[in-house]
């Protein structure tokens, strides 16, 4: 059985998502009901909801309503990955309050749609640092071009547990795989980073990818961080722009032919459950 460590859900009557708007195919709701059909098929117990980068008044309500959900009868949502600004300098006291909430398993900040230099401004990165001691997690969703910065955040917080999301976010539809390969290496030497083998399909060309296609990406990012220290996402919706859920999932058990049960239990939920907390 599978932990989904990547899950968006969108409720544009619930909330405002401006970024849709430039992504005409992901611009519609995507229910908890919707993903839950196609998860149980694919052997998905228990998923992780990953904020989805709403407006930012909307990010306590974002929180409350995927809190919600989670409380609904049949319901596969465990806890959440929420949104924060750590840029701002109300930080520490918002960071205070959601510390409180057991839902609440990590932030995100999503640095790909913000100035490079942004995570090394001197109070985004003293409010990162304040994560340490508490148990929560920051994934890092960064571009290639982006991993420099990534690197020198998480070398100034090395009590923080960072998640590295999409294996690094590879050209796949470009066969890129330097300077990647070399950044991934690099990222892995740090361990106090957990790398997620998430979102490749959605980078990958939609209409011809194989799982041969996304195995350098995906083995070198397992062989980098080791089966200890890599998670798996699902990252629905946006991977129905490569394919979809069940096309992953698929992919994703021939990319582990090889792997002894030990190993493809840890990447698909032992440590997940271990670093979340989730029993």
């Amino acid at each position: 059985m599978i932990v989904d460590t990547h899950l968006h859900l969108i409720d544009r009557k619930a909330l405002r998502y401006p970024w849709l708007k430039g992504v005409p195919a992901l611009d519609c709701d995507f229910s908890h009901d919707e993903y839950a059909t196609e998860a149980r098929r694919a052997g998905i117990e228990a998923a992780l909801h990953m904020e989805v980068d709403v407006d930012p008044a909307d990010i306590a309500a974002e929180t409350a309503h995927v809190e919600a959900l989670s409380k609904r009868p049949g319901s596969l949502i465990a806890g959440a990955i929420v949104s924060c600004r750590p840029e701002e300098p109300g930080f520490p006291a918002w960071l205070d309050a959601v510390k409180a909430n057991p839902f609440v398993k990590g932030f995100r900040r999503v640095l790909h749609v913000v100035p490079d230099d942004l995570s090394e401004d001197v109070l985004f990165r003293e409010n990162v640092k304040r994560i340490a001691g508490s148990g929560l997690t920051f994934d890092l969703c960064v571009l290639p071009h982006q991993m420099k910065q990534a690197m020198a955040l998480v070398d100034l917080a090395p009590d923080v547990q960072f998640v590295l999301d999409h294996c690094g976010v590879p050209d796949i539809k470009a066969g890129a795989e330097h300077p990647w390969r070399e950044q991934i290496a690099e990222m892995a030497r740090r361990p106090n980073v957990v790398g997620k083998i998430s979102g490749v399909v959605a980078y990958a060309d939609a209409g011809t990818w194989t799982a041969e296609t996304l195995r350098p990406y995906v083995e070198h990012t397992i062989r980098a961080f080791g089966w200890d220290r890599v998670v798996w996402g699902g990252d629905w919706p946006v991977c129905t722009l490569g394919g979809g859920l069940l096309a992953w999932v698929a992919a994703t058990h021939a990319l582990l032919s090889g792997a002894s049960e030990e190993e493809r239990r840890k990447l698909l939920s032992g440590n997940a459950r271990r670093l979340w907390r989730m029993g």
